[in-house]
């Protein structure tokens, strides 16, 4: 299969140059920018097709290359072909550079190209560039009439100026291939289910499909799923991988695998992208475009630094790019963007997919079956995803900006002021609306239309304001609320049945919120850029579940793996005498102090304690320091960097002395992601079911799948609050030595409605009626233990 090269990528590569120029943001995402590009599609005439696929191959270095693009309408009469290129943005048609211009007619001459190449009888095509700015609805249309030799040089110079990276990329390429052709797996032999895993991804590719996969912690899911992606990689399936997860720790680990397999005599390119707010460097920040060393010029140095780069690196981590960038002078996170096109495997979080605000247009601006992707963590990617298609804006921050704004202030602004003032206005009828009904709060299906039509045109000004400015206090303040009001408006252009209008009054602050209760069509639609994905994690139970919310009901397929160790190193005891619901959480303290003695005095080591909240938390701890002054304990705190986090892990070392026992928050940062091996954890316990506190925008999430499949409460509390509690026991076993408990302290736990959802290295539990027989069954645990030898 010969590689493909989207006409985009190549006009924008090769017709680039001079400045690093940030791009005004645009009200418009893609969705919206599709949608456009369909209704002035539809106002065509008969003769007019929509979304035509050109491709042409063309030979460099003894390999062939697949130039290929959908042009946004053809029209071929009597009289002649015309060629359309529809581009949409908030910036006047005047107003764009020259270089956007030229990057605009370049995609349409490639198509001209394409079009004469398909039709020998032609000598000349009709070239249409139409922009539609979308602030004003203005649409602008000009056209060049270009013959058949004019169109041939100007795609045979592209191809020469591209000679050298065409090659690099075979070159890149051959070299890949070859090395995987012989690649051994990373390890002396798969543990148990990973061999399993391997196969099932390696068929998922091939079949073009998508995988649901619960691979319990052990199974090895990052290298099991990286390995056989990247043999598919080898015989040409797929020509790129993204590996896409939410946290740092886990791309670290990706990297880690990556690493393995090029000692092993892989030779890959992979890349870890940074978001741009950490990478770029401290002195980027308070300049200008114009004033920044890494911007100016920026496209007449890429070039040599991508040559650089390419030429010595093979695994691009943050420090490599860095490295470089200020090696080169140019800005590390858009370098780390343009070397990521030459790379095989690109490692970054999920809203470089998922984002309708900040994908990477560069490989999703529409649909490739060349790449693949792998989600890690995908459990995470419910909550995330709602976030991501969510939008909140307050009037509150206008009374400060209006202070900042004042005339007689070093930068006066009176047309920034009436601006404001008029967003101002545009809440208070909102919050007057509420007032009459004598409510605080508002639920309505329809979005905030005269919200939005308000916001849109303040968008637009604090565009062209902004522009304007020297940096300056006000400056920032205003380019804060300006994303604020971007964001919403962004979203308000998705808005469709999935979603919700929250007007919520405090004192006299309005929020708006648009919410977005059922992200999944927005993820399929994601999912369907690439050839297909495996979405995994280590606990997606039930499968059905993360299939429906995560976008995969219909078209894919669900994988489950047992634990690879044995059930019997782990006890599951669930007390039946703990009641821990609001009403009756008072009555049990002591019940609750107690059951965490019985763990902790059954073996002397470190545990964890998980609540459903911090006050919880922080009621149980008093309690328990108070009755056991001598056990010493230790808690998450609400906010912790990185360096308190690792202290507190730190704490939980092998062989201590006394007993340590760690108070923590379920579905916080100590509840997944953490790898306390062995020694260094010996039990935990989870207080109550998981359940997210009642709060109206969970009962909206219950209201909407009550209507859409009559399991509103599971969706919205039930099973994100068992994945919490899943989680949080899966820090226990990290190894086929460790050996532990785990207390569930709530009496629902015992219920068939959660035993249902208890997964299969669970099937031993044990119910408790009483401390006596707590501490008794712990103390047969641990002498049992004790007696039996450990099985690798």
């Amino acid at each position: 299969m010969a590689p493909k090269i989207g006409i985009r990528q190549l006009v924008e590569f090769v017709l680039r140059q001079g400045d690093l120029s940030e791009v005004k943001n645009s009200q418009n995402t893609a969705l919206a920018g599709a949608k456009i590009h369909r209704q002035l599609q539809s106002t065509r005439g008969e003769d007019y097709e929509s979304e035509v696929y050109l491709k042409t191959t063309v030979t460099m270095n003894g390999s062939d290359y697949v130039i290929s693009g959908r042009a946004d309408g053809v029209q071929l009469t009597d009289d002649g072909a015309l060629i359309e290129e529809i581009k949409t943005s908030d910036q006047a048609f005047d107003e764009l550079t020259d270089n956007t211009r030229t990057l605009y007619w370049g995609q349409v001459q490639v198509y001209g190209y394409l079009l004469l190449k398909d039709h020998p009888d032609l000598d000349q095509v009709t070239l249409q560039l139409t922009y539609f700015q979308v602030t004003t609805e203005k649409i602008t249309k000009e056209q060049r009439v270009m013959h058949r030799a004019e169109l041939d040089q100007f795609f045979q110079e592209l191809i020469t100026e591209y000679d050298y990276w065409l090659t690099l990329r075979a070159d890149l390429r051959q070299q890949r291939n070859a090395s995987i052709t012989d690649l051994p797996f990373p390890f002396p032999a798969f543990r148990p289910g990973q061999h399993d895993l391997a196969a099932a991804v390696y068929k998922t590719i091939r079949l073009n499909k998508r995988l649901f996969v619960e691979a319990p912690t052990g199974t090895g899911k990052t290298i099991s799923t990286l390995f056989p992606a990247v043999k598919a990689m080898g015989e040409d399936l797929i020509e790129r991988l993204f590996y896409l997860t939410a946290k740092q720790s886990t791309r670290h680990v990706a990297e880690e695998a990556v690493s393995m397999m090029s000692h092993d005599g892989l030779k890959i390119k992979s890349i870890t992208l940074t978001a741009k707010d950490q990478i770029r460097f401290p002195e980027e920040r308070d300049l200008l475009p114009e004033d920044n060393p890494f911007m100016v010029g920026y496209y007449d140095r890429l070039k040599p630094a991508l040559k650089d780069l390419l030429t010595h690196e093979s695994q691009i981590t943050r420090t490599v790019i860095e490295t470089y960038a200020r090696k080169h002078t140019v800005d590390p996170f858009e370098f780390s963007l343009d070397a990521s096109l030459f790379c095989d495997v690109i490692i970054c979080d999920y809203n470089y997919l998922f984002d309708p605000l900040v994908y990477l247009q560069r490989f999703f601006s529409e649909s490739d079956d060349e790449n693949f992707f792998l989600i890690d963590e995908v459990h995470n990617l419910v909550s995330r995803a709602r976030d991501m298609y969510s939008a909140a804006v307050s009037d509150q921050p206008i009374g400060a900006l209006l202070k900042l704004a004042q005339p007689d202030k070093s930068q006066p602004s009176d047309d920034l002021q009436k601006a404001l003032k008029k967003v101002r206005r545009s809440f208070t009828r909102l919050s007057q609306a509420l007032l009459d009904d004598d409510v605080t709060e508002q639920i309505a299906p329809e979005p905030p239309e005269a919200l939005l039509r308000t916001l849109r045109t303040f968008n637009e000004f604090v565009t062209d304001w902004m522009a304007q400015q020297k940096p300056s206090p006000l400056l920032d303040a205003v380019r804060d609320y300006f994303f604020s009001c971007l964001t919403f408006v962004k979203i308000g252009d998705l808005y469709d049945g999935s979603y919700q209008t929250r007007l919520v009054l405090d004192g006299h602050h309005l929020t708006v919120k648009e919410l977005c209760l059922d992200p999944s069509d927005f993820l399929d639609g994601s999912l369907k850029l690439g050839a297909g994905a495996v979405l995994f994690s280590a606990t997606l139970s039930p499968m059905a579940y993360y299939q429906r919310v995560l976008g995969g009901a219909a078209n894919s397929l669900a994988y489950q793996l047992p634990s690879p160790f044995p059930p019997k190193h782990q006890a599951i005891l669930v007390t039946q005498y703990v009641q821990t619901t609001y009403r009756e959480r008072e009555n049990n303290v002591d019940r609750i102090i107690q059951s965490i003695y019985a763990l902790v005095r059954g073996k002397t080591g470190n545990y964890l304690i998980f609540f459903p909240s911090y006050g919880y938390l922080s009621q149980i701890k008093a309690a328990f320091e108070q009755t056991f002054p001598d056990i010493a304990t230790t808690s998450q705190e609400t906010s912790m960097d990185a360096a308190a986090r690792q202290a507190f892990l730190d704490q939980f070392q092998v062989d201590a002395p006394h007993t340590l026992v760690g108070f923590c928050v379920l579905g916080g940062i100590f509840s997944e992601g953490i790898d306390l091996r062995g020694e260094r954890l010996i039990g935990v316990a989870i207080v109550s079911v998981g359940l997210p506190g009642l709060n109206p925008e969970t009962n909206l999430i219950r209201d909407y799948y009550d209507h859409q499949n009559g399991q509103g409460f599971a969706y919205a509390y039930q099973l994100p609050g068992m994945n919490n509690v899943l989680q949080a026991a899966g820090r226990l076993i990290r190894s086929s030595q460790d050996t532990g408990i785990v207390l569930l302290l709530d009496q629902r736990f015992a219920s068939q409605r959660y035993v249902d959802l208890f997964p299969p290295h669970w099937q031993y539990f044990q119910t408790i009626q009483s401390i006596p027989q707590l501490n008794a069954t712990i103390a047969e645990f641990w002498h049992q233990t004790k007696e039996a030898p450990h099985e690798d």
